[in-house]
């Protein structure tokens, strides 16, 4: 694990090999949805979120860094974005996801790196 937006962070409590799908995502004020699938590929790390029907059902996709802790016991992950910014982010394409090389910097730029 390394402190790339695109890497799980050495203090959120991940462990490689973990599976997240299902797990509540808490934001920083509150419950936004749970995790749809996950991916801990090197610097290319995510969750994708499915938020219900707060926000109509849309999925985000969540750079891995935006994680602060995973709690198995609970089957929780926190993350340092706030339900404004996750429900004013860009809505996961799986189309683009799979072949644009720009997307992730797409994304990058939106969540932008809370260690600077």
């Amino acid at each position: 694990m390394s402190s790339g937006m695109w890497d799980y962070q050495n203090a959120s409590g991940y462990t490689p090999g973990s599976n997240l799908a299902g797990y509540r995502v808490e934001a920083t004020d509150g419950h936004i949805g749970k995790i749809d699938k996950h991916s801990e590929d090197v610097s290319s790390s995510y969750v994708v979120v499915d938020t219900g029907p707060w926000i109509f059902g849309k999925h985000v996709l969540l750079p891995a860094g935006t994680i602060t802790r995973v709690d198995t016991a609970e089957e929780t992950v926190w993350v340092d974005r706030s339900k404004e910014e996750i429900k004013n982010s860009p809505e996961f394409d799986p189309d683009k996801h799979a072949g644009d090389a720009g997307y992730h910097d797409e994304l990058g730029s939106y969540y932008g790196d809370p260690r600077l």
